[in-house]
């Protein structure tokens, strides 16, 4: 999927979310892993301890609603296995 259309959806969720903090440090995405199954993006911003985890999973839900809406999909694991039939 497109790594600058989620890096640009995420960026777009925290310049338009009052509780993060943007005037010291502006919201940042940037490339945390090339995984196995994934491109992991990290979201850094700046809040109030009081607004921690209604940001937190407010984003949690969020993301996955806004990806689903720009057609970018979240990868799980996946593992093929290969089945043979062994004479003896």
């Amino acid at each position: 999927d497109d790594i600058d259309k989620a890096k640009d959806i995420l960026l777009k969720m925290a310049e338009k979310d009052e509780r993060i903090l943007k005037d010291e440090n502006p919201p940042a995405v940037m490339v945390e892993a090339l995984a196995d199954s994934s491109v992991n993006l990290k979201l850094r911003v700046w809040l109030k301890s009081a607004d921690y985890w209604d940001v937190f999973f407010d984003y949690t839900e969020s993301v996955k609603k806004q990806f689903d809406g720009a057609k970018i999909s979240i990868p799980f694991p996946q593992r093929d296995v290969h089945v043979y039939n062994h004479k003896a």
